[in-house]
């Protein structure tokens, strides 16, 4: 995609307004909070441009040199190097320039169930919670178990989990989806392979100011606490569900020993939940805007095959097939694949810029 000096020179203006308007004496915190804000996302587009304004006028110098018999040879070689760099600097700024996800600073609450497959899917969910949970160690974000429904044989019927840091939704929003596994269960007395699944749902985490929920609008039942987590569970009435009546999402939270906290648990999963909802019916209203993207986020569609036997994993939405199955479900080796749907992602919306062009 090529973008016009004007355009460049615009941007560069834009950093410069920016600055100026930030050194205004007159100037009150709640202004100066959205300038810095605007600064710091303006920063990757200026480098970018910068980058491109700079090896284009690089570029027309040397040109110059070649009417320059002692100079041409110097001025062809120099010159074939900043083409080849050009274009993939021009690509870095086309996409610092793609419109942004309002949700991809935002952290995400995590929700993994197992599907078909009965233990050996439980025994997957958990794999798979390992698997996000050690990712998001390596880029320094914090897991929190919101809740859980541990399975008889191990791993989870149902987990939710909130993951918090930078730039959390941005990476993990193409995980949503039904992952699917194919190995021989550990109880297989016939080597068989067996294929599970589990599905799983990343959602944007949302504040009370992104949602707010009238009281009026939940009906919130308090029972008592049933199975795994402890001599108290079925001692209190600490468990809660909520109902949110205009939606017809229903959330129940019983892993606290408080009442209080497993209501405050329950609200912040309901948020993430009606958030999503929200995002969900504005982006059907833009025509296209779901079918620009890896994948639909379709919690129903089969989105990536983890095959033991074989030692690979496949990610059905790019034909990406990488065979280092343990280094992905170690956790550092999902970022690959999670790299390669970015860039895919990047690029169908690339592309569907310049068609709109």
């Amino acid at each position: 995609m090529q973008i016009s000096p004007d355009r460049i020179a615009a941007i560069l203006r834009r950093q410069e307004e920016v600055q100026a308007q930030m050194a205004r004496p007159d100037l009150d915190p709640a202004e100066f909070v959205q300038l810095s804000k605007d600064y710091a996302e303006l920063e990757p587009v200026v480098r970018a441009a910068s980058e491109v304004e700079g090896l284009r006028r690089e570029a027309a110098e040397l040109e110059a040199l070649l009417a320059d018999p002692e100079m041409k040879a110097m001025a062809q070689e120099e010159l074939a190097g900043v083409r080849a760099r050009l274009p993939e600097a021009e690509h870095a700024l086309a996409v610092t320039l793609l419109p942004r996800d309002a949700a991809d600073e935002r952290p995400a609450m995590l929700e993994i169930r197992a599907g078909t497959g009965g233990d050996e899917a439980a025994l997957f969910a958990g794999d798979l919670l390992r698997m996000y949970q050690r990712y998001a160690e390596s880029r320094g974000w914090r897991v929190e178990i919101i809740s859980a429904s541990a399975s008889e044989q191990g791993g989870f019927k149902e987990v939710i989990a909130s993951v918090t840091g930078t730039g959390v939704f941005a990476r993990l929003k193409f995980e949503s989806g039904v992952h699917r596994v194919q190995r021989v269960p550990v109880t297989e007395s016939g080597g068989r392979i067996h294929t599970s699944a589990a599905t799983v749902a990343v959602l944007p985490e949302a504040t009370e100011v992104d949602v707010q929920i009238d009281d009026k609008d939940l009906k919130i039942d308090i029972y008592r606490a049933s199975g795994a987590g402890g001599q108290h569970v079925n001692t209190t009435d600490s468990a809660v569900r909520i109902t949110h009546l205009p939606s017809g999402i229903v959330v129940t939270q019983q892993d606290e020993r408080s009442q209080h906290k497993n209501k405050a648990k329950a609200m912040q999963v309901l948020r993430a939940r009606i958030y999503e909802m929200e995002r969900a019916r504005a982006q059907s209203e833009q025509a296209g805007a779901r079918k620009a993207m890896v994948g639909s986020g379709d919690r129903s569609e089969r989105i990536r095959t983890y095959n033991f036997p074989q030692g690979r994993v496949t990610d059905h939405r790019i034909n990406l097939t990488l065979h280092r199955l343990p280094e992905i479900l170690e956790g550092p080796g999902l970022e690959e694949v999670i790299a390669a749907l970015i860039a895919e992602d990047e690029a169908a919306r690339l592309a569907q810029l310049d068609m709109a062009a």
